[in-house]
């Protein structure tokens, strides 16, 4: 018999076969100072475009005052508990009935983690002679959880219908098949990678052909999109017709924790029935008041969402004047992709931090496909102008570097040995 440990050192996996060279420089970096657009890094100022702090809440006044005071007053225990048993709170109550009024539905139910909870929510909804529909793209939460569902699962690709279609076909024909069963249709209000939203409307629309329920996950529309931020389905005119809709706090609200929302029959069944919440400790009362402050200004000053689409737009267009690609991207998600190979894209990223002090994600393979990179940038409601300008005159010099091949020449030195 094999050591299981044995296997796990010879195996790092696709990301951590480079983890000796890569540990604090592009994996698990640490920026320091005052959250912003411009923080500290490894002792150097940076303009940072990385944090999903969308509406800038993360460092306003009225927010770390009531942290403060909520934190002094309850402390981080208080509730004790799990919800069901001792941790529940009217604070709790409060911020879910908020949530469900500020999504048009019935009830909500509050998560300590959005990664957790929706993973849960899967599990909580779909039992094995259920199917459940959902796009290619969708984030790896949502696929962890569908590797709980021990039903069928049909994939259709990224945002196009008539796959949907036809995935909904094959699961209409096994559910009729079986004569037993439901389909739970799965998508996002935006997808955080290509920036672009998921076809809510369209999908919703073929409710009238087929018999299915809709679960969105919506964590980066939540806030940023609609008139009044409500998300993805407002933007769509399509609220409606969401069953579940789903967000995280740790977007736009800058803070940590999620909900779903939907009719309160529903919400009431997840409630009784998510095993990550029934069995986990109650989300601490600084937080839960924390993001009742944060709901409030979400709803009470437009303005943090008008500045972060004046600077998502400012960006986006200097970008696209310069020749780069955006791909399809209709929110403030801004990936902009690249052809090169994985060393280049090192030697390229080392160069805008370590020159022109500028901090942004980068993808390449294995995560894609190889000969291909992907930089993703996060606008928010705390950016500059200069910041922006900064920016582009950096991407349009190294761009230029990349396009002559000046970045192949270079050698990539240990990330322990750069200052």
């Amino acid at each position: 018999m094999a050591d299981i440990f044995e296997k796990l050192l010879k195996n790092s996996g696709p990301l951590g076969q480079h983890r000796e060279r890569a540990h604090g420089y592009f994996a698990f970096p640490k920026l320091e100072g005052e959250i912003g657009s411009r923080m500290m890094f490894r002792g150097k100022k940076m303009v940072v475009w990385s944090l999903n702090n969308y509406l800038g809440l993360a460092n306003h006044p009225e927010i770390r005052k009531t942290d403060a005071e909520a934190a002094a007053k309850f402390g981080l225990a208080l509730p004790m508990g799990a919800r069901m048993m001792s941790g529940n709170s009217n604070y709790h109550e409060q911020l879910e009935s908020e949530l469900a009024a500020f999504e048009s539905k019935e009830d909500a139910i509050l998560m300590n983690f959005g990664y957790q909870g929706i993973m849960s929510a899967i599990d909580a909804i779909c039992g094995r002679h259920d199917v459940i529909v959902y796009d290619a793209e969708s984030h790896a939460c949502i696929i962890d959880g569908l590797r709980l569902h021990p039903g069928h699962r049909y994939v259709f690709k990224h945002n196009d219908i008539a796959d949907f279609e036809k995935q909904m076909e094959r699961a209409t024909n096994l559910i009729e098949k079986q004569k037993t069963g439901g389909i739970l249709v799965i998508t996002e209000g935006v997808f955080g990678m290509a920036g672009d939203q998921g076809k809510l409307k369209e999908v919703i629309e073929l409710k009238s052909k087929y018999d299915f329920r809709l679960l969105v996950d919506d964590a980066h529309g939540f806030g940023t999109l609609g008139k009044t931020g409500a998300g993805a389905g407002e933007e769509q005119g399509c609220q409606d017709g969401i069953d579940l809709y789903f967000s995280t706090f740790a977007k736009s609200m800058a803070s940590i924790g999620a909900f779903m929302a939907g009719d309160k029959a529903i919400i009431d069944f997840i409630r009784y029935n998510i095993r990550s919440q029934i069995f986990a400790k109650s989300l601490p009362m600084p937080i839960v008041i924390g993001n009742l402050k944060r709901l409030e200004l979400l709803q009470t000053q437009p303005e943090l969402k008008e500045r972060l689409w004046s600077n998502a737009m400012k960006l986006q267009k200097g970008l696209k004047e310069r020749g780069f690609d955006i791909g399809n991207t209709n929110t403030m998600v801004t990936p902009v992709y690249m052809k090169g190979g994985v060393e280049e894209a090192t030697a390229m990223v080392m160069d805008l931090r370590e020159n022109y002090h500028i901090f942004c994600s980068i993808v390449v393979y294995p995560v894609i496909p190889k000969g291909h990179i992907i930089y993703r940038l996060i606008p928010t409601a705390d950016h500059t102008d200069a910041d922006i300008e900064e920016t582009l005159k950096a991407f349009s010099e190294t761009k230029a570097k990349l396009d002559s091949g000046a970045y192949k020449a270079e050698m990539i030195p240990d990330m322990a040995e750069v200052k």
